[in-house]
């Protein structure tokens, strides 16, 4: 994959006359990276990906781990590169204790911003794997397979206890809401994702997000998407998603106008070794909606200000 060089890329159509690229990228976030170092294959590290977004003028990004806190690492790249915002996170999978509070609490205490709900271990997501039998399993299902070879099998996880939520599930919303934390809602199944979003908004919490609402285990209607909007979480769309062919480009336009751009953020949820490098991707997502009806106050107000509003302003 060639570098960006000076990333001047000029655009002609869907906005009413000629853009730079970069200009649309100036102070905007990308809150989905897989970086390393890290258990799975990284394409780049998060220095390099710092040194990237720096290049292109934007503002920060979130450190993705399904398996570790990320926190110390961005407290550490906002040393070395001031100016920039660069947030921590964690995910909710077995590495840290599955719908683990202590975890969550002290993730916050570190300066987390972002609560993941389980993802490779959601229930959900090995329910849909397993009906899926791809031909080539991803590294996160071979590292699944590898506990189950050392009889330390991992459980999957699920947020309901019955048709309620679990108290553990209540107890990580009250501290989400006492820290102004970001929730994410994960690899979770739909069922899941609107009982955690009602009991979310009761309890204060006023972040949330629906990770890529049309991810193959999870495709939200747009009518889902559009109740859960009105209930106030914003919906992420994922470069990865229509690149990766799990979905198609012009679904996902269609969701955004559906939707709309207020209710909605871009992230690239990249970092895999094959795929291109997450601020690559993201100029191709803006390039395909310039495109494809999308004005450049549509694409700030997905990658600047909704981002922004997440991480940056009290709720």
């Amino acid at each position: 994959m060639s570098n960006l060089g000076d990333g001047r890329d000029k655009m002609t159509r869907g906005c009413g006359g000629k853009v730079e690229i970069t200009d649309l990228f100036q102070g905007a976030y990308d809150l989905h990276v897989h970086t390393g170092p890290d258990v799975l294959p990284r394409k780049l590290d998060d220095l390099e990906m710092a040194k990237r977004l720096q290049r292109l003028g934007m503002k920060g990004y979130g450190i993705k781990s399904h398996y570790f806190v990320t926190s110390a690492r961005a407290k550490l790249l906002n040393q070395v590169y001031p100016g920039m915002n660069v947030i921590g996170a964690i995910c909710l999978n077995n590495s840290v204790g599955g719908l683990n509070p202590i975890a969550v609490e002290m993730a916050a205490l570190d300066g987390a911003k972002i609560v993941w709900m389980p993802t490779f271990d959601a229930e959900n997501e090995q329910q849909h794997f397993r009906a899926s039998k791809p031909e080539k399993l991803p590294h996160w299902a071979k590292l699944r397979q590898e506990f189950e070879r050392q009889g330390s099998p991992m459980p999957t996880i699920n947020l309901f206890n019955g048709r309620e939520l679990k108290h553990e599930v209540y107890k990580i919303l009250r501290i989400i809401s006492k820290y102004d934390l970001v929730l994410a809602t994960g690899h979770l199944g739909k069922d899941e994702i609107f009982a955690l979003i009602e009991a979310a908004g009761k309890i204060g919490v006023k972040k949330i997000v629906v990770t890529h609402p049309n991810f193959p285990s999870i495709r939200l209607s747009i009518a889902e998407q559009r109740e859960l909007a009105q209930r106030g979480a914003y919906m992420e769309h994922c470069f990865t998603t229509p690149h990766s062919n799990k979905d198609t480009w012009e679904s996902v336009y269609e969701q955004i106008h559906s939707v709309g751009p207020n209710h909605c953020i871009l992230s690239s949820d990249l970092g895999q070794p094959a795929g291109p490098y997450p601020d690559e991707g993201m100029q191709i997502f803006v390039r395909n909606l310039l495109d494809n009806g999308f004005s450049t106050g549509d694409i700030r107000t997905m990658m600047v200000d909704n981002p922004s509003s997440l991480v940056e302003k009290e709720g």
